[in-house]
């Protein structure tokens, strides 16, 4: 009993007699010195760094989020983002941009319709060359779109939609059809379409009329 006893005297005296020895550097900061900006695939670095400059120097620590967000707010096509920090002095913010889905021609100007619904300021890009053209009622192309999604339409074939004042569309595909659908119940107009294209004796049609209820009228 008695050495275990001695055992702990010892390593008492040993804890309160030693003293560990910590050298503090001074110069040990956390202040942002460099910003990386990630999965930006349409917006260009250097201009969201602009948005966000005044984040050098500050404290990586003790970031203020909301300054952030309302600085890349004004910014169309960022959707959201998410911010890492790398200490001691580096932030990297990962993009996620909004996605086109169509040109929005409105008079003489032009936007970005995303496929949320949101109108995108317009950015000339290559890559949305593709995209069909919208001329009339984004909010009510939103709606025939996800249904066109919906019935598997192939919406890449789609050169441009036309809204007329009436509440109809026509859809002109990328092969010169045009589809006039009636205001009502269009889907089933659209899906008769798909079944009509599949055999070879419409191929000669350019016009698929649905305007007229349970009528259609070729040309």
């Amino acid at each position: 009993m008695k050495k275990p006893l001695f055992s702990i005297i010892i390593f008492f005296i040993f804890l309160t007699s030693y003293t560990p020895k910590f050298s503090f550097n001074s110069n040990f900061k956390l202040n942002i010195e460099e910003i990386t900006i990630k999965n930006n695939l349409i917006l260009n670095s250097d201009e969201i760094k602009k948005k966000i400059n005044f984040l050098y120097g500050k404290n990586l620590f003790f970031l203020n989020i909301k300054n952030i967000e309302e600085s890349l707010k004004g910014i169309d096509f960022i959707e959201s983002f998410t911010l890492k920090k790398i200490y001691p002095n580096k932030l990297k913010i990962i993009i996620t941009e909004k996605v086109p889905i169509a040109i929005l021609q409105n008079k003489k100007e032009r936007f970005y319709i995303s496929n949320k619904g949101s109108i995108i300021k317009f950015i000339n890009q290559d890559f949305f060359y593709d995209l069909p053209t919208v001329f009339g009622n984004e909010s009510t192309f939103f709606s025939l779109y996800e249904d066109l999604k919906n019935i598997k339409f192939p919406i890449k074939k789609i050169k441009s939609f036309y809204f007329f004042e009436s509440g109809r569309w026509d859809l002109v595909m990328k092969d010169e059809n045009i589809i006039k659908l009636p205001i009502k119940d269009y889907l089933f107009s659209i899906e008769n379409y798909m079944d009509l294209k599949n055999e070879d004796n419409f191929n000669k049609y350019k016009i698929f009329d649905y305007r007229i209820k349970d009528q259609l009228i070729l040309n």
